[in-house]
């Protein structure tokens, strides 16, 4: 009897060693089988393009994004903005490109189609931009409000951007629908006069370091 428990248990442990090293060789195999090849999906933010024939804000956003591995993709942004900021005595207008550079993991993804999925990601922006401030209010000698302005100027703001979003294809076409959030946080900023700028193309309008985007995008897939 005590043979055979010990022939059982040594039984037993052999094949959960043997199916383990099944599973790591199997992973292993999968692992080797993928091999990046070039793919690319291009999308247009449609929700802002469609705002901007509404709203005092112009943007025009697209990105262009590839998958590298299985879980993995590589992202680019490129837009313009125009926008102004007429609040709290202030009146100001900005206008420029910026450009953002990252990559997103997909979280969950459609067994038969990996570019279906929930995915969460990061982005470092940069906007190159111009900018006017006809009224900035400040305090005089006596604590008596002052307008006063500054003349046109070029400027730059960096930011570092999340993406929380998801992607799902359009029936059986090469179309897909791109909707995400953006967390963003002002990291650094060129000034004029040591004013704080108040409105950045790419990030917002702001007067703080926090701020949110949201983007809703057509993409194609070649």
């Amino acid at each position: 009897m005590k043979a055979k428990s010990i022939f059982i248990s040594a039984f037993s442990l052999v094949s959960v060693f043997a199916f383990s090293q099944k599973k790591v060789e199997a992973k292993k195999q999968d692992s080797a089988k993928w091999k990046y090849t070039p793919n690319f999906i291009i999308g247009a933010d449609v929700l802002n393009l469609g705002a901007a024939f509404f709203g005092d804000r112009k943007l025009y956003q697209g990105f262009v994004s590839s998958r590298i591995n299985r879980k993995i993709h590589a992202v680019v942004d490129l837009g313009y903005d125009k926008n102004i900021y007429q609040k709290n005595g202030y009146d100001a207008k900005a206008d420029g490109l910026f450009l953002k550079a990252g990559g997103f993991y997909m979280l969950a993804s459609d067994p038969e189609n990996a570019f279906n999925g929930f995915y969460a990601g990061a982005k470092l922006a940069g906007s190159f931009y111009s900018q006017e401030y006809m009224a900035i209010p400040v305090k005089g000698r006596n604590n008596e409000g002052v307008i006063i302005a500054l003349e046109p100027s070029t400027q730059s703001s960096y930011w570092i951007e999340g993406a929380i979003g998801a992607r799902i294809q359009v029936f059986e076409s090469n179309f897909f629908i791109d909707v995400n959030i953006q967390p963003r946080y002002l990291a650094y900023t060129t000034k004029q006069d040591d004013v704080t700028p108040m409105i950045v193309p790419g990030f917002g309008r702001s007067s703080g370091s926090f701020n949110m985007g949201f983007s809703w995008n057509l993409a194609y897939k070649f």
